[in-house]
């Protein structure tokens, strides 16, 4: 087995990221900002001169530093070799200290935290924490788990295990659909994740997928864009914490249901449903206010 499990506590360097207003734009259009009503309540995220507006930045914005930092290696790079073809997203989390700033740049370290032995493949746990250089405090927190199949087997430890954050089963308090564009991934891609899986139907068919799938990553976005509304108003200042697990792709050209439970204050789990009613984005938890 190539990886290794022993790569845990390991450390990457510090990278940079900066970003100017075009970028927090352009991002807000690939997770379908506007889509439905262009000159509607999203004007904040898809415009920098509407009188009367001033531009802020969404939430799940953030997770592009995963894609676009430079100047160092990461904390994967300590794990050893693998088929990236076989690393699908399992989870993902994110935690803002403050409202992201419409232009700036940060620097961020990562850090393996859990590498777990599932048998059929191997799930790797990494944090990363980020401060914006403008002041040096942090900005944000993300935690990613990846699943690597065929990587499994050396008898380590498997991990956390059992349901968390599950939905209720009685009716969601709130729930927002969102129509995915036929040519979502293909704006979502210019952010930064240029993975030909959403972009290349001879790629995705090797896959066994009917055409090229949305970036997980997207999905999220979409699914925060939902809780900004219900929860936050559309006020980024309020949104606090997001997190949750991936489960089926989502095919461009669908429509997307998040469903919101609110529980105690401040506090509420999501999930979110493709077209046909099948769970895409699973044990979602979400803090405000």
């Amino acid at each position: 087995m190539p990886i290794n499990p022993d790569a845990v506590g390991a450390k990457g360097e510090p990278r940079t990221w900066a970003w100017t207003s075009k970028d927090a734009l352009l991002y807000a259009l690939g997770v379908g900002a506007g889509a439905s009503d262009p000159v509607g309540d999203e004007l904040e995220f898809t415009t920098e001169n509407t009188a009367g507006v001033a531009q802020k930045v969404l939430p799940t914005f953030c997770v592009l530093a995963g894609f676009n930092a430079v100047g160092g290696s990461s904390a994967m790079s300590n794990v050893g070799s693998y088929d990236p073809r076989m690393l699908v997203h399992g989870e993902q989390a994110i935690a803002l200290h403050r409202e992201i700033p419409v232009e700036g740049s940060i620097t961020s370290t990562d850090e393996i935290v859990g590498i777990y032995d599932k048998g059929k493949g191997a799930v790797i746990e990494v944090k990363s924490s980020a401060t914006l250089d403008a002041d040096s405090q942090p900005l944000f927190d993300m935690v990613s788990s990846t699943f690597i199949v065929g990587e499994g087997g050396w008898g380590g430890d498997r991990g956390p295990s059992g349901a968390k954050n599950v939905s209720p089963a009685r009716e969601p308090d709130e729930s927002i659909t969102y129509q995915v564009r036929e040519d979502q991934a293909l704006l979502y891609r210019l952010s930064g994740d240029r993975n030909p899986l959403h972009s290349d139907k001879q790629f995705s068919d090797v896959g066994g997928f009917q055409k090229p799938i949305l970036h997980g990553l997207c999905t999220f976005g979409f699914s925060g864009r939902g809780l900004l509304k219900i929860l936050c108003n559309n006020q980024p200042d309020q949104f606090r914490s997001m997190a949750g697990r991936f489960s089926s792709p989502v095919l461009p050209g669908e429509a997307i249901t998040i469903n919101v439970w609110r529980e105690s204050e401040g506090t509420a789990l999501f999930q979110t449903l493709g077209g046909d009613d099948r769970v895409v984005f699973n044990n979602g938890s979400v803090k405000y206010g």
